[in-house]
């Protein structure tokens, strides 16, 4: 597949953090997401090569209102202050996040606001996602909406070994269609297999499922 399908499309990166759990976090956790951090600035410089108006970033934080907050048109050099802003929650909101991401993609889209190749959501996930059933049905019915294959891709990056969250994203990764999915648009990967000579092939992955 060309790189040029990762030109002319808008990039979101979505980084699902929670907060350490005593009981529940395996070892190395934080170690985890210090080296991811600089992989996350990575895989962001390859998406703003792609998209130079900027990426959009949804953040997990501990906030009264909402537990991600989102950044538009995020340069690079921005990522690190985003991260430092906000402290994890202890719990994951994976359903809703993904569906502000694709309510926004949509909408854009109906406005004629969106690049002519579409959108790639980047998903990093350090463990498992309640409501799983719920984040199939909704990547399920997404897929009745696009008008090509290649429109949208969702690339989930999972950060350690949960594995119960490691069967969910497999089973996304390869039975979607079987479950109904008009296009397979989901496409996973351990985050530490993803090095940054590899960004570009990832995307490409994303998009070739």
């Amino acid at each position: 597949m060309s790189e040029a399908l990762l030109q002319n499309r808008d990039y979101t990166i979505v980084v699902a953090k929670t907060a350490a759990n005593l009981l529940k976090t395996p070892p190395g956790y934080e170690q985890r997401w210090l080296a991811a951090h600089d992989a996350i600035v990575s895989l962001a410089q390859q998406c703003e090569a792609f998209d130079p108006d900027g990426i959009t970033v949804y953040i997990s934080c501990r906030d009264e209102a909402a537990l991600f907050k989102r950044y538009k048109q995020v340069l690079p050099n921005q990522v690190t202050a985003i991260f430092d802003a906000h402290y994890p929650p202890d719990t994951l909101d994976l359903l809703n996040v993904l569906q502000s991401a694709l309510d926004d993609y949509f909408t854009r889209k109906a406005a004629h606001q969106t690049k002519p190749n579409g959108e790639m959501i980047l998903v990093l996930i350090d463990g498992e996602p309640p409501d799983r059933m719920a984040i199939a049905k909704l990547i399920i019915h997404t897929t009745e909406k696009l008008d090509q294959d290649h429109e949208l891709g969702i690339g989930f990056l999972q950060l350690g070994d949960d594995f119960i969250a490691k069967g969910f994203l497999n089973a996304l990764d390869e039975n979607l269609k079987s479950a109904g999915a008009k296009f397979d648009i989901v496409h996973t990967q351990a985050f530490a297999e993803v090095k940054p000579d590899t960004l570009t092939g990832f995307l490409l992955d994303v998009l070739n499922d």
